[in-house]
């Protein structure tokens, strides 16, 4: 093209028609035979500077360090049913393993409790009844003594799982059942500390005749107390479920009030 003439190029040709011949040879020249060419390459050069991209590279380790520092989402309901995180592995399903829970228990209601070694006991309704509606069950060896279904009824175990509307115990044939709280009563033991004796594991255990006394206690928990010290028998209490649906942790940080049982 650099070489064609002028006359016979087209471009020549519709210049000269618009303008004088000198003007259209000088617009020829500028603009046709000295126009620069700029040609693109088809793949860029490793060694020049994409800004693009290094934008792009420095905003995605922005969001990496933002997303860094935040706290990861925490995990739905449902999520939690299909992982299977609270849920006890068959092998861990033996009443042995946790008899120290238990004994561990026992010894966390002696502290809330006030109960020491060596000294006359005595449990009043209106001072333990609300200890005993915020304490936590995990480790208490529960009792349904009535319900609505009587397949329960005698269903007797250590407490793994406190959950707002049941109780789940492993009981002593390595079974674990899941009890509903609604419509049952339950009843647990809890032995006297020995006087002048250290606290041993038989120190923890359950058992002991039916005590006389049955004190309608706060929170409905019902508390037995036994008159005689000398024959140290356990404290006995009852738990109404349909009144205690509640989390451990809700449980903790509430206040309960004396309300009638239309129930009862």
């Amino acid at each position: 093209m650099a070489s064609e003439a002028p006359s016979t190029h087209i471009a020549h040709t519709l210049l000269s028609r618009a303008h004088s011949p000198t003007h259209a040879n000088t617009i020829f020249t500028d603009k046709v035979l000295h126009k620069p060419l700029i040609v693109r390459p088809t793949s860029p050069d490793p060694n020049s500077h994409d800004a693009r991209a290094h934008r792009r590279l420095l905003r995605l380790r922005k969001r990496k360090h933002l997303r860094r520092r935040q706290k990861p989402k925490p995990l739905s309901a449902k999520e939690k049913r299909v992982l299977g995180i609270y849920d006890i592995p068959k092998e861990e399903q033996k009443y042995a393993i946790y008899e120290p829970l238990h004994r561990m228990w026992v010894g966390y209601m002696w502290e809330i409790l006030g109960l020491k070694e060596g000294q006359q006991s005595c449990l009043k309704a209106e001072a333990v009844g609300p200890i005993l509606a915020s304490a936590d069950y995990h480790g208490a060896e529960l009792e349904v003594m009535r319900s609505r279904c009587v397949g329960r009824v005698g269903c007797k175990g250590i407490v793994v799982k406190d959950t707002k509307f049941t109780f789940e115990m492993i009981t002593k044939g390595d079974i674990l059942r899941t009890v509903p709280k609604r419509h049952s009563i339950f009843q647990f033991e809890i032995p006297q500390p020995r006087p002048g004796a250290q606290r041993k594991d038989e120190d923890l255990g359950t058992g002991g005749a039916e005590p006389e006394a049955d004190i309608n206690a706060q929170a409905n928990i019902d508390v037995h107390v036994e008159t005689d010290p000398a024959a140290r028998k356990p404290f006995l209490f009852e738990l109404h479920g349909s009144q205690f649906e509640s989390r451990a942790t809700d449980r903790a940080t509430k206040k309960f009030k004396q309300r009638p049982m239309d129930e009862l």
